[in-house]
C-alpha cells in the first residue's frame, strides 16, 4: 500500500486528469475493499485518520481519492460550471475509470462504498448504474432530493467563503480552494438544481445499503435516509445523536460500530 498519496492518469471530458488517490488500511489483494467518497468540500486530506481506523475495525483494504477539482487532484478550469447533473457524472463516468485505471475488477471482486454528504449520492447512483459491482453501500448524510434546509446552508458557506476564513481552512486540504468551492457552491444555488432528486432510480440497487444522518445535521433532514428506505426496503437505518454534517468526525466510534457490523453481516 502507498504511503503518501498517489496521482491515478485517467481522461474525463476529452481532457487529462489526475485523480489523488491513497491506499490505507489491509494489505493484499484478498482483503474485502472500501472505497470512500468524500463529500461536496472534501478530499483525501479531509478525512483525516478515520479511513485508516474503520479498515482497522473492519478489516478491509480502502481506497481514497480525490474527485476532479479538489484535494491536489486537476483542478477545475476557472470557466468550467458544472451542472445539475455533475453528481450523476461522478458516480458514472469518473468513480468507474478512476477504478478501471488502478486495474481493480469490480465485476470479480465488487467493492463496498462508504461516502459521506454528495459523495453518499454519489455511492448510491453507482449502485444504482452498477448493480453487480458493488458489494454495498454505507452513505452519510446523503442527499436524494434538495431541502430547503440544505439551500440555506449553503447559502450561508458562500458568505463564510466571502468574508469569513472559509477559504483559509479550505487552503489547507485543496491546492486549489476556489476550484473545490465555487465547483460546488454554484451549481448547488442554481435554480435548475432545486428540481434534482434521484429516489425514483434507487430501485435498481441489488446490494444491502446503510444510510445513516446525524440528527443535528444542518444540510440535511432525516427524510434523506427515510426517502431511501422508501425507495430500498431492505435499507438499514441510522439516526445518530449529538452529531451534525459529519458523522466520522462527531461520531467516529458508534459509525464505525455500526459500519463494521453492517460490513460483517453481508
Amino acid at each position: 500500500m502507498s504511503p503518501a498519496p498517489a496521482w491515478a492518469n485517467i481522461v474525463w471530458r476529452g481532457q487529462p486528469v489526475q485523480i489523488e488517490y491513497l491506499w490505507v488500511g489491509a494489505d493484499g489483494p484478498d482483503a474485502p475493499l472500501v472505497v470512500l467518497l468524500h463529500e461536496g468540500l472534501g478530499s483525501v486530506a479531509m478525512w483525516r485518520d478515520f479511513p485508516a481506523a474503520l479498515c482497522a475495525a473492519t478489516g478491509c483494504r480502502g481506497l481514497i481519492y480525490s474527485r476532479p477539482g479538489y484535494g491536489r487532484s486537476t483542478p477545475r478550469a476557472p470557466d468550467e460550471h458544472w451542472g445539475p447533473d455533475f453528481l450523476h457524472r461522478q458516480a458514472h463516468e469518473v468513480l468507474p475509470t478512476l477504478l478501471l485505471a488502478l486495474g481493480i475488477d469490480t465485476l470479480a471482486t465488487p467493492p463496498w462504498l462508504f461516502g459521506h454528504s454528495d459523495g453518499g449520492s454519489i455511492a448510491l447512483l453507482h449502485a444504482a448504474a452498477f448493480p453487480e459491482r458493488v458489494a454495498g453501500a454505507i452513505v452519510l448524510a446523503p442527499h436524494i432530493f434538495v431541502e430547503d434546509l440544505s439551500v440555506r446552508s449553503i447559502a450561508q458557506a458562500r458568505e463564510a467563503y466571502l468574508h469569513a476564513d472559509l477559504r483559509q481552512r479550505l487552503a489547507r486540504y485543496h491546492d486549489h480552494p476556489d476550484s473545490a468551492f465555487w465547483g460546488w457552491n454554484d451549481v448547488w444555488l442554481i435554480t435548475a438544481f432545486r428540481n434534482w432528486r434521484i429516489d425514483t432510480e434507487l430501485s435498481a440497487i441489488r446490494c444491502p445499503v446503510l444510510a445513516v444522518q446525524g440528527l443535528d445535521d444542518e444540510y440535511g433532514t432525516l427524510a434523506q435516509i427515510e426517502g431511501i428506505a422508501a425507495a430500498l426496503p431492505g435499507t438499514e437505518l441510522l439516526a445518530l445523536p449529538d452529531c451534525g454534517h459529519s458523522p466520522q468526525r462527531d461520531q467516529p466510534q458508534a459509525l464505525i460500530s455500526a459500519a463494521s457490523a453492517f460490513i460483517a453481516r453481508h
